[in-house]
């Protein structure tokens, strides 16, 4: 079964959306399940794992009824408050809900560069293990340092890094990068998905030529058993189509074996979301 780890619904309003700024103007417009739903029937994808694009419990609420009106979303990966003093009556509270796979926060967001290392978010990431929850680890490529420093305090959390911490493609820059990214792949409990990248380039004139690097990169370091396929559609509609991109990720592990093929593009995602 082949899962697309990683996407976004929304309907769309510049007040709550407005990240997406003019020269993403190709996504101001409402992205919903049945769109999904053909897309991935075209690209070969079975399944998927729905992402919050807003950080509020009704936007996890949100998701979860959709996923349980549609078998094709496998599980969803909501927010909730993680840094309240009340984060376990949350998670009491979802605990019954066996759509609930994991939680994220918008760190790439947050104006203070050590969020992830106050006391009040890491007792929130503490309780995620009691309740079989994965974190899912959203970063520039800048806040790799205390990212390391972050996921240190848990190593039996299962965590998930998005979008290869966003490194600067646009750029051609690896370094340092690469080496914070091998430095916290050195983490067994930390795995990737193999998103976001095509957004971190020049929307109109990427290649695949461009994007190899980090490609190698990320498959040295995590290897073919911590690594997923993600889309992160609908943004990657501002520099590809779902199609596209699914048939790259293919491209680039196509010299690993059949087997390993098959965990890159859905058997991880499986096991470490346990859909």
């Amino acid at each position: 079964m082949i899962i697309d780890s990683h996407h976004h619904y929304w309907q769309y309003n510049p007040v709550e959306y407005d990240w997406i700024d003019d020269s993403m103007k190709a996504i101001r417009k409402d992205f919903l399940p049945q769109m999904l739903k053909k897309t991935i029937q075209e690209a070969g994808v079975d399944g998927v794992i729905s992402v919050h694009a807003r950080q509020s419990i009704e936007e996890t609420d949100w998701l979860l009824d959709m996923a349980y009106e549609n078998l094709f979303m496998k599980g969803v990966i909501g927010w909730l408050p993680l840094t309240q003093d009340d984060i376990e009556v949350h998670l009491i509270k979802y605990s019954g809900e066996k759509l609930m796979k994991g939680v994220r926060h918008v760190l790439q967001g947050e104006p203070d560069p050590e969020f992830m290392l106050r006391s009040d978010f890491n007792r929130g990431i503490s309780l995620l293990k009691k309740y079989s929850l994965v974190y899912d680890i959203l970063i520039l490529e800048r806040q790799l340092p205390n990212t390391i420093r972050f996921v240190d305090q848990h190593p039996c959390q299962a965590f998930v890094l998005d979008h290869i911490a966003k490194p600067l493609i646009g750029r051609n820059e690896l370094s340092p990068w690469k080496e914070n990214i091998q430095e916290l792949a050195k983490r067994n409990n930390v795995n990737c998905k193999l998103s976001g990248m095509v957004t971190e380039a020049d929307y109109e004139h990427w290649t695949p030529e461009q994007l190899l690097p980090y490609f190698e990169v990320i498959l040295e370091a995590f290897g073919p058993d911590r690594l997923l396929f993600g889309s992160d559609w609908p943004v990657c509609l501002v520099a590809t189509n779902y199609k596209s991109w699914a048939d790259l990720v293919r491209m680039n592990v196509s010299s690993l074996s059949v087997s390993e093929q098959t965990k890159i593009m859905g058997g991880n995602a499986r096991r470490i979301y346990d859909l």
